[in-house]
């Protein structure tokens, strides 16, 4: 069981953006610390008081369901191949669902129910994968594996795995349309969700993320930090939001709780990495375009910048507290994406 807590940090400068500048960097309450408490050395806080909540059966009851949702809404069809290509990715064992997971907690937190966040989840779960698919790419990132099996362009070929994420793209878009109960949701609320996730993937999102981390360059770090790893989380939390029909400004925290969740995930995963002594090629790669807050200021910085979001993150949950325990998942999310408290299994 993961023990989350529920804070109201005291924060020295607040941001007026979700945009976390050289200065703020430098001056984060510093409460982080490595432990050994597990083999992968996750950073712990020091703080008490905390609410017991079992993070992980909520998060792996809700994996077994959106597997299922996934495999129902991908079936094998002609031509065959591309099918195949994109269940391979989408449906890999062991894969945490975090952006659907997300989804629906955000969207339970308002009052909805999970039947109508389902589509939606799984439609951020296809375009997860999509953009995994291309991020390994040779031609992008590089990477000859993913959620612990050989990438897709590995196994079925650079042509297939382009076709197969191009093809993820818009089935996700079809799903939301075609799957979401319109007795459970009004379709105002789901052409915005569309909107949301259009922004997100496209040319201000995770693809000028991918764009700027290629070119690389100086002061990069921050942009493609949030626009490769904060968009995705960010829009998962509002289209949860939207769904269960959180108003404006409910939207506006989750949107920086999301982006800071996002982030977070990926600044401790780096801090991971560097502490357990990555492989080479990986390692050199990171550190060639400056990807990583561990590879541009080192691992104290990167721990204060882990602070500081998850801070931020837990500050913007402060405002939801009226809606009480089902608060509680999301400040769990922050929590897990700091400590690594348990894992799902083999993949990631």
């Amino acid at each position: 069981m993961i023990t989350t807590t529920v804070p109201r940090p005291p924060m020295a400068t607040p941001l007026s953006s979700t945009t976390l500048t050289h200065q703020h960097r430098l001056h984060p309450p510093r409460r982080l610390s490595l432990t050994s408490r597990s083999s992968s050395s996750p950073l712990t806080s020091t703080q008490s008081s905390p609410l017991s909540f079992d993070l992980r059966t909520y998060w792996s009851t809700l994996i077994t369901q959106i597997d299922r949702k996934l495999d129902e809404a991908i079936p094998v069809s002609y031509p065959d191949k591309i099918y195949e290509a994109m269940r391979y990715s989408v449906l890999a064992k062991g894969a945490k669902r975090a952006p659907p997971v997300m989804c629906v907690a955000a969207c339970e937190l308002f009052g909805g129910d999970r039947t109508a966040a389902f589509p939606t989840a799984c439609a951020l779960e296809m375009v997860h994968a999509a953009s995994l698919i291309h991020d390994d790419l040779p031609c992008m990132d590089d990477d000859p594996s993913r959620r612990g099996q050989p990438a897709n362009h590995i196994v079925y070929g650079e042509d297939m795995a382009i076709l197969a994420g191009d093809a993820l793209f818009p089935l996700g878009f079809r799903h939301i349309v075609s799957q979401t109960p319109p007795k459970l949701v009004p379709e105002e609320r789901i052409l915005r969700v569309i909107v949301e996730i259009a922004r997100a993937v496209g040319s201000t999102g995770m693809a000028a993320g991918q764009f700027v981390d290629l070119e690389g360059g100086p002061n990069a770090i921050d942009f493609v930090q949030e626009k490769k790893f904060g968009e995705l989380a960010q829009c998962s939390a509002v289209c949860g939001g939207i769904l269960g029909g959180a108003d404006d400004d409910e939207i506006q925290r989750l949107r920086s709780y999301g982006n800071a969740v996002g982030v977070l995930y990926q600044v401790v995963d780096d801090i991971l990495e560097e502490k357990a002594g990555a492989d080479n090629k990986s390692e050199d790669r990171k550190t060639q375009k400056g990807k990583s807050y561990v590879s541009v200021y080192g691992v104290d910085k990167a721990m204060e910048v882990a602070e500081y979001l998850r801070a931020q993150a837990k500050r913007e949950l402060d405002g939801l507290e009226k809606y009480g325990e089902k608060v509680i998942p999301l400040y769990g999310f922050v929590d897990y994406a700091a400590e690594r408290g348990f894992t799902f299994g083999e993949s990631s």
